[in-house]
């Protein structure tokens, strides 16, 4: 490796797929500001630019990790892939297995055929092949098809993500303005370690720029503190201002309540959500954070920033 930290390939693009979502556009953000040129793919590439504009260095390319032909051709001449599709609802004939399993193990062995010296996999605190859950094994049977075709992929397991327009701690934030009681899933004990998606992000970004290590490498990335569920939401009520009762509700009655939502075009939640509360969602002694030297943000920290810039933006509009 070069002495400034970067390796050959540093001038090929990185190309990353799931370049719109929650993690993907953060990671492209990332990339960009650490002088990267990005391929950003995409089924709709026109969400790419929202969320980033049209930016130096990125092109946001439309393609469908599940197409053999546009992975190949999007792989071609990459210095780095990243793949950061995610699914958490099975709908419309796309499962679990077909993108965190199937999909996955093709990107990696095309990344692999085409000479991609580095493959960073995003997978999840608690992936497990043998999960009873289908979406928590995908993820597990997903890690073991991408190392078996590219021997020393990166595997990152963040824990539950938070973050802007997130579907956790702003969903409930809101929701505790809004209703003076609040369900929590089981007995609300579920531990859990939420991790700032930026920090995921900046973390990923600084593994692609470190490049290819001769050995496979796993990181879980956990945030700063550990709660239980129940801590976690009387933490956000805190913050937000709010006193509200919160109510133990059975994991069997959030798994129908689950399974009838996602008939909506947005479920307010989902199966793939009880399921992941029904598990300690911490990380491990594996290599996290500090390995990149990044200091991971707090729910706290962030919450207090959001309300902030809301206030701000009150008083702005008052003027």
């Amino acid at each position: 490796m070069p002495e400034d930290g970067t390796f050959a390939g540093k001038e090929a693009p990185v190309v990353v797929f799931g370049g719109g979502g929650f993690l993907g556009h953060r990671i492209c953000r990332r990339l960009l500001e650490k002088g990267r040129s990005v391929r950003a793919v995409s089924r709709h590439p026109n969400k790419i630019t929202d969320l980033l504009g049209r930016p130096s260095g990125l092109a946001a390319v439309e393609g469908d990790i599940e197409r053999p032909e546009d992975v190949a051709r999007l792989v071609e001449g990459a210095g780095a892939v990243v793949n950061a599709v995610s699914l958490y609802v099975e709908r419309g004939g796309k499962t679990f297995r077909n993108i965190h399993v199937e999909a996955a193990g093709q990107l990696a062995a095309l990344a692999h055929r085409h000479g991609v010296p580095l493959l960073v996999q995003l997978s999840g605190v608690g992936a497990d092949p043998n999960s009873p859950s289908r979406y928590i094994a995908a993820r597990g049977a997903g890690e073991v098809a991408v190392r078996r075709a590219f021997g020393n992929a990166v595997i990152v397991r963040p824990a539950v993500m938070f973050g802007p327009q997130d579907g956790f701690i702003c969903t409930f934030s809101d929701l505790l303005r809004r209703y003076p009681v609040f369900p929590l899933f089981g007995s609300g004990e579920t531990r859990l370690q939420p991790t700032f998606v930026g920090d995921v992000a900046e973390a990923v970004a600084c593994i692609v720029v470190a490049g290819p290590a001769p050995e496979p490498r796993t990181y879980e990335l956990g945030g700063p503190r550990t709660y239980t569920y129940r801590e976690l939401v009387g933490i956000v009520a805190d913050e937000v201002g709010v006193r509200r009762l919160l109510v133990p509700l059975p994991i069997g009655i959030w798994k129908g309540l689950a399974a009838a939502a996602e008939r909506l075009p947005k479920p307010p939640v989902t199966s793939t959500e009880v399921e992941l509360m029904e598990a300690p969602n911490v990380a491990t002694e594996e290599p996290g954070f500090a390995a990149w030297g990044v200091t991971p943000t707090s729910v706290e920290d962030f919450l207090r920033e959001r309300e902030d810039r809301k206030a701000a933006q009150a008083r702005h509009s008052v003027e």
